[in-house]
């Protein structure tokens, strides 16, 4: 990752640099005089501490938006529902949105509490199968708000990451706030050690959406994020009783796809409107296994296959000999 401050000049060597603070290009900068006399870090423990948690985790995929609003948690909560259908597949939530943290309601688990044991805390679980962590379970009430700097959000994402007892898993899906902040940084550094598969990122199809995805797109690549691929959500409306669809957002810049052709990037598939979303969300249940046979759920367990089929490719490789003989 870069480690050159945003308002660092040209040539600035980085702060994690031998050279930091001490050469030509540091005299005016404004962060010489800390970084001059910066000793050198050893290396967080946690993060060795974490990779070997995350090894009982084959699967490691992250839920992006480039704003708030499109959609996120809810992708994240029937992404995990959609894995958790087969019951072979054991599948965790570990919600980091610090501030806003929605997935204890679309989850169905508001006002659970995390238990501690010998070996961590305890996830919260909606099925045998499927388990949650979020920050909403240690709050007094959900209107509680979380008034934190980074280096707070930071230790309890550490916290998350080496002390929850997930046990075996198959899928962790890690919900993440809007944007590329405090809470973005923190989980990338942490699981650098480990395999993540990758980033899936949601969008809806108006420009001002699709600008701030473009920053997303562009910090996976600084970080060497995989890009699982794009989601456009809120593509179009399908109407319950008649089934027509009718465009609510248009694409005025040619939506996710081009954008994805321009990116470079994979399109994951369209994820119309529907009103009984909102109320199963609102109610806490799977709304793939409410109205199975929508338009909208059909078109989830269609991105979902898309990342299962992306999941397991990168398995096969993984476990590709490493010499060229014939097996």
């Amino acid at each position: 990752m870069d480690s050159r401050p945003e308002n660092a000049p040209e040539h600035c060597p980085g702060t994690d640099s031998v050279d930091a603070g001490k050469v030509d290009a540091c005299q005016g900068c404004p962060n010489q005089k800390i970084c001059a006399s910066a000793q050198p870090k050893a290396p967080d423990p946690a993060i060795e501490e974490i990779r070997q948690k995350m090894s009982h985790v084959k699967h490691i995929i992250l839920v992006l938006s480039g704003k708030g609003g499109v959609g996120k948690s809810t992708l994240t909560a029937q992404l995990a529902h959609g894995l958790a259908q087969n019951e072979n597949h054991q599948v965790g939530v570990l919600d980091i949105d610090i501030c806003g943290p929605s997935i204890p309601r679309v989850m169905g688990l508001e006002g659970e509490q995390v238990h501690q044991s010998g070996s961590g805390w305890s996830p919260v679980y909606v099925e045998d199968n499927l388990g949650v962590m979020s920050i909403g379970f240690l709050l007094g009430s959900p209107d509680d708000a979380v008034i934190w700097r980074g280096p707070k959000k930071n230790g309890l994402i550490k916290q998350f990451l080496r002390d929850v007892d997930w046990g075996e898993l198959d899928y962790l899906v890690i919900d993440t706030p809007p944007g590329t902040s405090d809470e973005h940084i923190s989980v990338v550094q942490y699981l650098k050690t480990c395999q993540v598969d990758g980033a899936v990122i949601i969008t809806t199809p108006q420009e001002m959406s699709l600008q701030d995805v473009r920053k997303e797109i562009n910090f996976c690549h600084k970080v060497s994020m995989p890009i699982i691929g794009i989601v456009e959500n809120m593509s179009g409306f399908v109407c319950p009783n008649c089934k027509n669809e009718s465009e609510i957002f248009p694409p005025t810049t040619g939506g996710a796809i081009k954008m994805c052709q321009e990116m470079k990037v994979s399109f994951l598939g369209h994820l119309p409107l529907d009103p009984r979303i909102g109320k199963s969300c609102d109610e806490g249940k799977s709304f793939v296994s409410e109205v199975p046979e929508s338009p909208a759920a059909k078109a989830y367990i269609q991105v979902v296959q898309g990342i299962l089929q992306y999941c397991e490719s990168r398995e096969s490789v993984n476990h590709e000999p490493e010499t060229g003989e014939a097996v």
